[in-house]
């Protein structure tokens, strides 16, 4: 060895020391089913898996490996029903991972049935663990992570037996290695079939020799046909270029041809499949071969030369091959390898969409339970209660959980084939499912639905339709008729009435009708049965005796007395009316306020309740012309909304009993729910459920506060929660309700960003089935109030659709309906926005959404916010118009933000 070799094998022994001992960098070694920490042989520190996963049973495996006796711990999953998860956090910087697993069985059960069980890696299926056939199992991948956590999942199969690991180590790998010639093989998954050391016959390479403890085998048991010798050679040679950083260790080994011009290495795979393959050279012979290289007798490379003191590489990809022939065939000199890598492309499917997944993680919210429900739903097995085609969420079963009310959420899940929601406890109109167009089966039954509605017409791919077992009242809607593909009908058990529309009388549709008032295709026959007049209780008269023995003598003292005792109890009547009166005016209650407490609100608080719940008004959330807003928390630790007001006028006392009257009669998710009031001496509260996402106005425009920035699809979200809020008010309440007071200011977000109307202080409600409008004072706010009903003073619908559309142009452009900065013209947003948007211009589209929306979206939106804004109130939609329109142009985003995802 000369002086160069010397401080060659000085550098290395220097580096030895240093990594050796020093922390490793990013490493993650987990022994699983461990109970305390350790480090091994190689200063690698182990720790226990607790942290990363929640399930599963921990053992310890005794067991003999050549002469040594093995205790090792592991955790395995009994009667695992789906998939059980090891989540690792990561800093979701796109970093190339390695990922290294060993699974042991050595019948530590004593059954003597090794299981057999696959494991997955983020979306994809990695590997068949079958420790029947190999146990120990050891597997390793590598992985790029683009997402927060890093899920690795053992995933059992039909009577394949208990999954069980050993450990799990993760290592960090350099960046954009094992990328080179893949253009062809995108979002790929690698599985190690092959990580030689050539030339090398001792015990495998690794940490720290490695410093990213790959592991490199000794190339003895692929021995190659013709004769060859490896060499072990120190000589120094320039800085390593290749990316994926092999280790000097391991480069200044190799396998060399002796005495034949052909180098072969025939190497068995697991599988048919696609396999990307690493061929590495170092010059660390003073010769400069050159050669071919063959990949299953097809030359891919030809004269290839290895210079002196160089390092090189061959990146090369293979589809459908079952085994692996890598041959080199001399040209000059003798054909030289130092190593080599082989992996199976495992492909990663798409993610499912973000929108179903986050529609499913509040639906699981909503349930209060944990359904397991993490990662992505479908891949690489579906969640619990959820069926999948591909990526797409086709089937959701929820029966028999106390679901109470089917959200706005569900009608994200645009892919959705079956929906099994019966004994849900589901309570009032069928709603929020118009959106689901590829809906074949719904079953509601067993539960207390009152009203089919209107959106079933909508579903027009549904056959099977099951609502057995409700409450319905009314008649069937003529609407299900026009569902083509709809075959059967179970409607059994209500208190429905017919006849039934004779657009369900055909040959294909099968209904079921029996347990009802009368359903029949036959109106007489109902006719008759609804007419007959029910049963009623006889009246009974009692008629007082009449006394013949009386003298009327007798009866002029007792009628004198009598008119005496009558005068005095008038006298004590009128007394008490007029304290009972003082009472009341005192304590500003008359008897239609008294009614409040039978208008079935949730609950009526004291004032000392509300200063408990409040801390006695410590924390303001909102001012208004009402009053002050402040936030409390009930005994139970729900938190609410306090509203109290400090107008005493007449006007204020109307409004607050208006709002108490009208929220103890609705319920609806897109409107804010009444949790009760206080009415006594000078004290006028409201309480409502609390929403922490602020209101919409917030987000658009306080630039102060942390608010979320709302993408166009999260707008228009909410939008259409607005508009289904406004549209119950219309035309699923009776009476009918007009809010009078729409604006951004009103539109509250919960905790998922779901809208929700709110302030129903200044509605009016039409008593009339057939009112067209309702007389009153104009209240409201500037910028939202309908111009025609400003002037005529006749409030209609359609002075809430205006101000909505004005909300709708806030949503577009991203600011307020009067401003007193620019010019003139641009003022009132109404009057300057309608100009651009009928023209088709998007420059005056709020620039936090510009390049992120479809224009289709947007000019369904802009069109539907033009109408709504017209100044004579015949000219606009009505608000189930408008939400018709918002819906579509809400899915339309939808697929557009899909199809970018899939572009990526």
């Amino acid at each position: 060895m000369d002086f160069r070799d010397a401080k060659v094998g000085f550098f290395l022994f220097c580096s030895f020391c240093l990594v050796t001992f020093s922390e490793q960098d990013g490493f993650l070694s987990l022994s699983c089913g461990g109970r305390t920490s350790f480090r091994d042989s190689s200063n690698i520190s182990w720790v226990p898996d607790t942290t990363y996963v929640t399930t599963g049973k921990t053992t310890t495996i005794t067991y003999s490996e050549g002469s040594s006796s093995l205790n090792i711990s592991a955790r395995f999953f009994p009667n695992s029903g789906r998939r059980k998860c090891y989540r690792i956090p990561a800093n979701n910087s796109t970093t190339l991972v390695l990922v290294r697993a060993k699974f042991v069985y050595k019948n530590y059960d004593g059954l003597g049935k090794p299981p057999k069980f696959y494991v997955s890696i983020g979306t994809s299926i990695a590997s068949t663990i079958n420790l029947a056939e190999d146990d120990p199992w050891s597997e390793e991948f590598l992985w790029t992570v683009n997402m927060d956590t890093l899920p690795f999942c053992l995933i059992a199969m039909p009577k394949g037996g208990s999954p069980v690991i050993s450990s799990l180590e993760i290592r960090p790998l350099p960046q954009g290695a094992y990328t080179n010639g893949m253009k062809e093989f995108p979002n790929k998954l690698l599985r190690k079939s092959y990580r030689i050391d050539c030339g090398h016959s001792n015990d495998s390479i690794r940490y720290p020799l490695d410093p990213f403890d790959r592991i490199w085998d000794a190339d003895r048991s692929f021995t190659p046909f013709h004769v060859a010798i490896g060499f072990k050679i120190q000589l120094s040679f320039r800085q390593s270029s290749l990316v994926e950083e092999p280790p000097a260790a391991v480069l200044q080994t190799g396998r060399v041809l002796a005495r034949s011009n052909t180098l072969t290495y025939n190497l068995p795979l697991d599988a048919l499949g696609d396999y990307y393959i690493i061929l590495y050279f170092a010059g660390i012979l003073p010769v400069f071969p050159s050669f071919d290289v063959l990949i299953n007798g097809e030359l891919v490379k030809s004269n290839y030369k290895i210079n002196s003191s160089q390092t090189s590489a061959l990146y090369l990809t293979r589809k459908g091959i079952g085994s692996l022939n890598i041959t080199l065939k001399s040209i000059s000199f003798y054909p030289q390898i130092n190593a080599f890598e082989v992996y199976e492309m495992v492909d990663i499917p798409t993610d499912a969409s973000s929108t179903t997944v986050s529609a499913l993680q509040v639906i699981q919210q909503s349930t209060g339970l944990d359904l397991g429900w993490q990662d992505d739903p479908c891949l690489p097995s579906p969640w619990e209660k959820i069926g999948c085609e591909g990526s797409h969420v086709t089937s959701l079963d929820l029966s028999d959980i106390n679901l109470r009310f089917i959200s706005p959420t569900f009608g994200d899940l645009l892919d959705l084939k079956i929906l099994d929601l019966h004994n849900t406890s589901l309570t009032g109109e069928i709603q929020n499912l118009d959106g689901l167009q590829h809906l074949e089966k719904l079953n509601l039954s067993f539960n207390q639905l009152t009203s089919i509605g209107a959106e079933l017409e909508n579903l027009i791919n549904l056959q099977i339709l099951d609502l057995q077992n409700n409450s319905l009242m009314g008649v069937v809607p003529d609407s299900l008729g026009e569902l083509e593909n709809l075959h059967l009908v179970n409607l059994e058990n209500n208190k429905l009435q017919g006849p039934l529309p004779q657009s369900l009388n055909k040959e294909t549709l099968e209904i079921r009708t029996s347990g009802n008032l009368c359903l029949t295709f036959s109106s007489t026959s109902c006719d008759d049965a609804l007419s007959s007049p029910p049963i009623e209780a006889p009246e009974v008269t009692v008629v007082p005796q009449k006394k013949h023995n009386v003298h009327n003598h007798l009866a002029i003292i007792i009628g004198m007395v009598g008119g005496a005792t009558l005068a005095f109890l008038l006298m004590c009547i009128s007394v008490l009316i007029y304290k009972t009166k003082q009472q009341y005016e005192a304590s500003h209650t008359s008897r239609g306020e008294m009614d409040m407490r039978n208008w079935g609100a949730a609950k009526v608080f004291s004032y000392k309740e509300i200063k408990v719940a409040t801390r006695n008004f410590k924390e303001v959330i909102g001012k208004g012309s009402f009053g002050s807003v402040y936030l409390g928390k009930l005994p139970d630790g729900k938190s609410v909304a306090v509203k109290v007001r400090f107008d005493k006028s007449q006007l204020g006392a109307d409004s607050f009993i208006n709002e108490v009257n009208l929220l103890s009669k609705i319920r609806h998710q897109n409107l804010v729910s009444l949790e009760g009031f206080c009415h006594e001496r000078k004290h006028q509260i409201l309480v409502y459920e609390y929403l922490p996402g602020g209101s919409l106005a917030d987000h658009l425009y306080d630039t102060n506060s942390q608010k979320t920035s709302l993408s166009w699809v999260r707008r228009l979200k909410i939008a259409v929660d607005a508009a289904k809020g406004l549209d119950y008010l219309h035309n699923g309440s009776e009476p009918r309700i007009i809010h009078r007071d729409v604006k951004c200011s009103n539109i509250l977000l919960d905790m998922d960003m779901n809208g929700k109307v709110c302030d129903l202080g200044l509605s009016k409600q039409v008593t009339q089935a057939d009112a067209t409008h309702v007389t009153t004072v104009v209240k409201g706010t500037a910028g939202y109030l309908d111009p025609e009903y400003y002037s005529t003073q006749q409030l209609t619908e359609k002075s809430d659709v205006y101000s909505f559309g004005v909300v709708l142009l806030e949503l577009i452009c991203g600011r307020e309906p009067l401003i007193h900065s620019g010019t003139p013209d641009s003022f009132n947003l109404v009057l300057w926005a309608k100009p651009y948007l009928q023209a088709g211009a998007f420059e005056i589209v709020d620039e936090d959404i510009r390049g992120s929306f479809d224009p289709l979206s947007m000019r369904k939106v802009a069109l539907m916010a033009i109408k709504s804004v017209e100044r004579d109130a015949s000219q606009r939609p009505s608000i189930a118009e408008v939400l018709a329109e918002l819906k579509e142009a809400y899915n339309i985003q939808l697929r557009f933000l899909e199809s970018c995802q899939n572009e990526n």
